[in-house]
């Protein structure tokens, strides 16, 4: 680092005259890839190499008057004018540095003061929040000591930076309102001597929040080329005091002797589309790889979003389009919240891999796809993602585009049958009442006056319809994997652990996803929010983190035989496009893993004597009070860890039969068939309704009516 400091360039601050758009060294238009691989896939637009202008200004040493620059972008000449604050994403602009995605570390952030440890600088980082419960260590924001203008908020970018632009917002507290109104932003390259930005005579004041939630973006008017940077508040909120969340618009100049940078960089050799894509964008990228990959792909919607968008998935298995007798079905699901766009991105980039990875003969890839049918959903929600990609991804907030487009919250729109089966275990009518599984959906609920979404409608048929065996949906805004059950059974207690009877299971599931992910159960990552979820292996139950009737999770498990969980696969909701390559490098493996643990456990086929499929017959297992039921040729999937377990198989009408099934270390689900009789009772009924209900021998009358049976004499 020494021997940089006393390199030219870092002894001068340069102010660049024009911007140019960026794409980091060495990178091709990510548009182009697949387009390589099919002559239908179009680019739109191409991007080109960020260079530094050889025109480049620059200010001259601290010691001296800054040289004028060019006054190009600010008409008023203490503000940077309304245009450049509005909603809209700026095409030609240097992505975040990485406050928010953590890109950026604690020691990087620094601050004039400090109200106290849970509001320091290191809280300062956009969309961070506070939680319900504020306290000293995890609040939402950094606030200064004291509420003058000689407070600052730093930046150490560590190597020289072409920065374009902040953006900022308010104190995250349902109890607080704090927010910054006007700020001067500052530039140094030893963080002694600093340089205020300005438009030539005097220095520029930037328009802040007008509140604490929605961020503001202010552009530079000229980009300006220094390692640190500092924001200096010059108005706040009157009733409050000076808090900043943050992130920095910026473009790391090239330094190939960076070794700090290039320790920490994450490279991925997948050539896959590392975009994001709207709604239209997305139907075309699945139709390319049905184009590529017509004989394992199959694409089809579920329904419709409220505003009439098509959920649209796609399928792939070697047969798609059927369900073979003893294949598992397994699915991801994506983006019922609508900000959250991470998740769909990924199985976006998921099915693309698959595609590209079936083709090239990866033999982990084609025993997947030709032993599993797996489904992607990357869209659940379609109508709030449309809304959070028309502003940004650095403009959205915390919530803009999460719930449908009628206000509802898809994840826990779904009807609370925990509450039944628990109200029935208390008054012991399980099981000779009701089911411990297959709750029935109670009719208030079927009601077209129910609030209910039309994609949480869309979701509960497709559960039904098929018979899934285990699921994952994509959320994001944490690195957390979370399991059921995700409502507390005690009444009014908002935190508790409430394991299922698979409780077990479900935690191999949940650590099979963790572990496998190159940051949640990493002890040194910095905690996203509020809670450090590391130290328990990346994984948590639901309702040991906050509690939430009607969720996905607990309806699948409930009603269906798919056992399901909830992946938040990155801190940073909706994450710059420019980090999108590294967040897939985060998750792949996982992504990968948690599809192959459908093959957990035991399964078979429930028959006749006559060979036939029993539809609907109950596989129990020992110990364990959850039962699932077959598919309709009569094969079932049991999701069990290693041992030994006695599994009865049951139907009406049908003797029971147990018997002993062992699950080994190895991946691959045991064979557990049975075969099972009807009882005598059955057969009985079934030969009653053969003929019309009638008793198999005639009365007394009826067969002295025939010819050669005459009344009967009393003379006998």
């Amino acid at each position: 680092m020494q021997g940089l400091l006393t390199r030219e360039q870092y002894n001068q601050v340069q102010v660049l005259e024009k911007q140019n758009s960026f794409i980091p060294d060495g990178e091709e238009d990510p548009k182009e890839h697949l387009a390589k691989k099919t002559a239908k896939a179009k680019s739109d637009s191409s991007k080109k190499t960020d260079k530094t202008p050889a025109d480049a200004k620059t200010v001259k040493s601290p010691n001296k008057k800054a040289e004028k620059t060019k006054n190009t972008a600010v008409k008023n000449p203490n503000s940077v004018s309304e245009g450049e604050q509005q909603y809209n994403p700026i095409k030609d602009e240097c992505p975040p540095i990485g406050l928010e995605s953590l890109k950026i570390d604690d020691f990087q952030l620094h601050a004039s003061s400090t109200k106290r440890y849970g509001l320091g600088a290191h809280r300062g980082r956009l969309n961070i929040q506070a939680g319900l419960y504020e306290d000293d260590l995890y609040e939402g924001a950094w606030c200064a000591g004291r509420d003058d203008t000689l407070q600052w908020f730093e930046v150490d970018a560590r190597r020289l930076t072409k920065f374009t632009g902040v953006i900022t917002q308010g104190r995250s507290s349902l109890w607080s309102s704090d927010w910054v109104t006007s700020y001067k932003v500052m530039f140094s390259n030893d963080s002694h001597t600093w340089i205020t930005l300005n438009n030539g005579s005097e220095d520029l004041i930037f328009k802040g929040n007008r509140e604490k939630e929605i961020p503001v973006r202010n552009i530079f008017p000229e980009p300006v080329v220094s390692r640190y940077i500092r924001i200096n508040p010059r108005s706040w909120f009157t009733r409050g005091s000076i808090c900043m969340r943050v992130e920095i618009l910026g473009c790391p100049m090239p330094d190939p002797n960076n070794y700090y940078h290039r320790r920490n960089e994450v490279i991925t050799t997948d050539d896959l589309d590392f975009r994001h894509h709207s709604y239209k964008e997305m139907r075309q990228l699945m139709k390319v790889v049905n184009e590529m990959c017509p004989n394992i792909t199959r694409i089809y919607n579920i329904g419709k979003s409220q505003s009439g968008l098509k959920l649209y998935a796609i399928e792939i298995s070697d047969n798609p389009g059927e369900h073979e007798v003893g294949e598992p079905e397994f699915r991801y699901t994506a983006g019922l919240h609508g900000n959250e766009v991470l998740g769909r991105e990924l199985l976006l980039l998921l099915m693309q891999f698959m595609c590209l990875e079936y083709l090239s003969g990866n033999q982990r890839i084609r025993h997947l796809v030709e032993e599993t049918r797996i489904h992607l959903l990357p869209s659940v929600n379609p109508d709030g993602y449309e809304k959070a990609f028309e502003v940004g991804s650095e403009l959205i907030g915390w919530s803009l585009g999460r719930w449908s487009n009628d206000g509802i919250d898809i994840h826990h729109n779904f009807p609370d049958l925990n509450a039944i089966l628990w109200a029935a275990e208390a008054k012991k009518w399980v099981p000779r009442k009701m089911f411990n599984h297959h709750v029935a959906i109670p009719d208030w609920y079927q009601s077209t006056n129910a609030s209910v979404a039309l994609e949480t409608r869309a979701l509960i048929a497709w559960m039904e319809k098929m018979p899934f065996v285990l699921g994952g949906n994509l959320q994001g805004g944490e690195l957390v994997v979370t399991f059921p059950y995700d409502r507390t059974r005690s009444q009014g207690v908002v935190r508790e652990q409430t394991p299922t009877p698979d409780d077990h299971i479900f935690r191999w599931l949940a650590f099979s996803y963790a572990s496998t992910h190159r940051l949640m159960t990493d002890a040194n990552r910095r905690v996203c929010h509020t809670q450090d979820f590391a130290k328990e292996d990346g994984t948590i139950n639901g309702a040991s983190w906050h509690t939430a009737a009607g969720s996905m999770n607990d309806f699948s498990y409930l009603r269906t035989n798919c056992f399901e969980l909830s992946m938040y696969v990155g801190c940073d909701k909706f994450p710059h496009e420019s980090d999108l390559a590294e967040e897939w490098e985060n998750n792949r493996e996982s992504l990968l893993v948690f599809m192959e643990q459908v093959h957990r456990g035991i399964k078979g086929v429930v028959k006749d004597h006559q060979g036939r499929g029993i539809a609907n017959a109950i596989i129990s297992v020992e110990g364990i009070n959850h039962d699932i039921r077959t598919a309709a040729d009569g094969d079932y999937w049991r999701l069990l860890n290693p041992g030994e377990y006695r599994v009865t198989a049951r139907a009406e009408g049908y003797s029971l039969v147990s018997k002993k099934c062992e699950v080994g270390y190895e991946m691959g689900a045991t064979r557990c068939d049975f075969t099972i009789g009807r009882t005598n009772m059955s057969r009985i009924k079934e030969i009653m309704e053969k003929f019309k209900k009638q008793p198999i021998k005639l009365p007394m009358r009826q067969l002295a009516a025939k010819p050669g049976f005459g009344p009967v004499s009393d003379s006998f």
